[in-house]
């Protein structure tokens, strides 16, 4: 499978996956000067090596985690990554606003990843 072990290969994995993602994504925004067609044939290349560390880091991260928490580690992994890269690529300044937003996204992950509530 892999030589990390299974409760760390995902992140590893989902997070260089959500790097090539962000520049497929967003990338282009720093060549507005570029056909629109190219920037999406350029998209789909940078994503297809996205899909490369996304689909293995699903494929056996799930057997250490379920469905739902290779989603929702997905996403807080693609929110650090894109509040990274819109600072440093794109020059976008990281608001408190931003940060609320993303701390209470984080605090809804916790509540996947926490098991059960008591009822």
């Amino acid at each position: 499978m892999t030589w990390l072990p299974p409760a760390v290969a995902p992140v590893v994995l989902l997070l260089i996956s959500n790097v090539f993602m962000t520049f497929a994504w967003y990338g282009h925004l720093k060549f507005t000067d570029r056909p629109l067609w190219l920037v999406v044939v350029a998209s789909w290349g940078i994503a297809f090596v996205e899909y490369c560390f996304a689909v293995p880091a699903n494929r056996w991260g799930h057997a250490a985690y379920s469905a739902a928490e290779l989603k929702t580690m997905q996403e807080v992994i693609t929110l650090s990554v894109f509040a990274v890269f819109s600072v440093l690529y794109l020059g976008e300044r990281f608001t408190l606003n931003h940060m609320v937003g993303f701390a209470l996204i984080c605090a809804g992950a916790f509540f996947v990843f926490k098991g059960p509530l008591p009822t």
